[in-house]
């Protein structure tokens, strides 16, 4: 593994291009750089938790402890009501360990066949964390919850998961035909990214 700690270089427990480039635009004004785990080597952590913020915790200390720097991670999911909150936690892996986010959605409009509208509420919820350490034990932790409904097929070609068929009411559009600086005006993740860049600003201060 390659280590190269510097004051404000962090590594991101994550793969995801989209999201990369998402926290990427929302740390950018702390002069901060992140990176992705990607680029150290690190395999995906086991995402064992039953909650939000346990993932993410994983997640960071995973990739904080493979490759020596502060990380952040978040764990993201979307919980429909119709489903009794599914599918949460297991968003990623809806529709088994390696789905593409095409399957995933498939899979959910598939269980939301025949549910009118007004039942398809549904809400992303995202943790995002930051660890000093691998051991670290006061980190960061920060919420953000994004309140929308399922559309019944896909809606724009941004964004990435389940952003095509998430309907934010108040924009009038999909979160897949939002631009990038839209979305993380009111993303989940831009909701709980924003948090932790207050705390960050905060703490390096």
């Amino acid at each position: 593994m390659k280590s190269h700690a510097t004051a404000r270089r962090l590594v991101l427990a994550s793969g995801n291009r989209g999201k990369l480039a998402e926290i990427q635009a929302l740390l950018a004004p702390l002069g901060a750089e992140v990176c992705a785990q990607s680029e150290f080597d690190v395999p995906e952590a086991v995402e064992d938790g039953d909650t939000f913020v346990a993932n993410a915790l994983i997640k960071a200390r995973h990739a904080a402890a493979l490759t020596g720097l502060p990380a952040i991670a978040d764990d993201s999911g979307l919980t429909v009501d119709a489903l009794g909150g599914a599918p949460g936690v297991l968003s990623a892996r809806y529709a088994g360990e390696q789905a593409s986010d095409a399957e995933n959605v498939d899979k959910l409009l598939a269980a939301l066949d025949g549910v009118p509208q007004a039942a398809r509420a549904a809400a992303f919820h995202c943790a995002a964390v930051f660890v000093a350490a691998a051991d670290d034990s006061a980190p960061l932790i920060e919420e953000g919850l994004w309140r929308g409904r399922i559309l019944e097929t896909r809606h724009g070609t941004g964004g990435f998961g389940y952003d095509p068929v998430f309907f934010d009411e108040s924009a009038g559009c999909a979160a897949a035909e939002m631009t990038q600086a839209q979305k993380n005006g009111r993303s989940h993740r831009g909701l709980a990214f924003r948090a932790l860049c207050a705390e960050l600003a905060e703490r390096w201060a």
